[in-house]
């Protein structure tokens, strides 16, 4: 069989253009072969520039002939979400009250910090409207398809970063996870998504979700996603929030182990339901940390208050968006966020005080908590994909979509480092995610501990079915 040159992962690709066997250019023009074959039938990205990526390519090609590399992911292949600004590319936000016609003239931190270690910009993924929700479709670019099954959902809001790293668009994915928007997508297409703790990754603008919202890597392995968010991770002073840069090789302690860590496992939080067949796959995932020198044992996390904080928070952030599309194009917005953004508009400023305070003593408890483990284990999702164009699963008992994500947004409200690590497949076929969560600002730790899970139960690439 012959190699297939956009599913190697990004830390190979570099071996190779090293080497002199394989250069920036190839790797570039095989993602752009790829997203040729699949998006057609996925629908992940929405702005693709061969032009631009393969200049980029070249020069980083140049670069490797003259032995002068500008980082450890020079010359590999990235995408954008939709939410983050790019130098000369519109930044729609999956709407269509966004007009494409302005000069669009810088690049968000993330995007910059990469673009300097030359790292290659193909282009744009989906997202659903303003990053709203845990599906990815939008009134502007329609369904994102999951690549296991395409009549399911790929989750969101990064669903397009995640398809493009499950079928080999791209190695390197820039998404964001506002209340699992990151995580859920990793989830449901069996790759690796990590939610770095809030500020280590700078941001610009500010969401108007605030500080709920993080950036961070998509990848196909956990060293892709270490050796990007050490890119990622370098400051900006356009970031009030950003914390203090200290350099930081997040690949160094990959290979240390789980041996001797206090890992508490929680089977559900705060009564969520969880899929019999989800609940089994995880139940084993979590037993593997103590075959690999760890110790586990069952929890149950002080979250009990973590929905009504976020549904508040949340809705404040869509009343906030939605305040800035001109009143004449309003009828151009998805009707599930207007309806959330329009009910939370009158919200008393007492409710949202009080919700902050709230979050505040759900963070505390939860960095007491890390006193008495090391990580925390637990299902990242509590279902697996479900049909594609639906907010919610059809028939099921769910109102909106946090419900159905009971374990992501908690660790948004904390600003924990947590990632979805893949680990198994239902009968159907269908990827489940093993959420790995750290105590505050050890993002080194959850890496760690993944990589290490990787290592004992080695996950599938998905099926190319289209």
């Amino acid at each position: 069989m012959a190699e297939d040159t956009a599913r190697l992962p990004a830390t190979e690709l570099v071996t190779r253009f090293v080497a002199g066997d394989l250069s920036p250019v190839d790797a570039t023009q095989a993602c752009l072969d790829r997203i040729g074959q699949t998006n057609p039938a996925l629908n992940a990205m929405n702005l693709v520039d061969a032009d631009g990526a393969l200049a980029a390519a070249r020069q980083a090609e140049k670069r490797y002939r003259a032995g002068t590399p500008l980082s450890p992911i020079d010359g590999v292949p990235i995408t954008i979400k939709d939410i983050v600004l790019v130098r000369g590319w519109p930044t729609r936000r999956g709407s269509r009250t966004i007009d494409p016609d302005q000069p669009w003239l810088e690049d968000a931190p993330a995007p910059a910090r990469l673009r300097e270690a030359g790292a290659v910009p193909l282009g744009r993924t989906t997202t659903p409207e303003f990053g709203w929700k845990g599906v990815t479709d939008s009134p502007l670019t329609g369904i994102t398809r999951n690549p296991w099954d395409r009549d399911k959902t790929p989750g969101g809001s990064s669903g397009g970063a995640a398809v493009a790293a499950a079928v080999g668009m791209a190695p390197l994915n820039i998404g964001t996870d506002g209340g699992g928007s990151i995580r859920i997508p990793a989830a449901f297409t069996g790759i690796f998504g990590f939610k770095p703790s809030f500020g280590r990754v700078p941001a610009y603008p500010p969401s108007p979700f605030g500080t709920l919202a993080h950036l961070g890597p998509m990848t196909r392995t956990v060293a892709d996603a270490a050796a990007m968010l050490t890119v990622m991770a370098r400051p900006d002073p356009r970031d009030w929030h950003a914390r203090p840069y200290g350099p930081e090789d997040f690949a160094r302690t990959l290979d240390a182990g789980v041996g001797g860590l206090r890992i508490g496992f929680a089977p559900t939080l705060d009564r969520a339901r969880v899929d019999p067949e989800i609940a089994r796959l995880v139940a084993e995932a979590a037993a593997v940390f103590d075959t690999l020198g760890a110790t586990v044992e069952e929890v149950a996390p002080p979250l009990a208050d973590a929905a009504r904080v976020f549904d508040t928070l949340w809705a404040a952030g869509a009343a906030a968006v939605y305040r800035t599309v001109p009143a004449d194009r309003r009828d151009r917005v998805d009707p599930g966020f207007r309806a959330v953004a329009e009910a939370a508009g009158s919200m008393p400023a007492e409710t949202l005080h009080g919700a902050d305070l709230a979050r505040g003593a759900i963070g505390g408890a939860m960095n007491r908590f890390f006193g008495t483990v090391d990580l925390l284990l637990t299902p990242a999702e509590p279902i697996a994909a479900f049909e594609a164009g639906h907010d919610v699963p059809p028939g099921g008992p769910y109102r909106g979509w946090p419900d159905w994500t009971p374990f992501t947004y908690p660790f948004n409200l904390t600003q924990q480092p947590a990632a979805s690590v893949p680990c198994g497949l239902t009968a159907a076929g269908l990827p489940a995610g093993l959420q790995i969560v750290g105590p505050a600002h050890q993002d080194a730790l959850v890496l760690r501990a993944a990589a290490a899970f990787e290592r004992a139960r080695p996950w599938p690439l998905s099926p190319i079915r289209w």
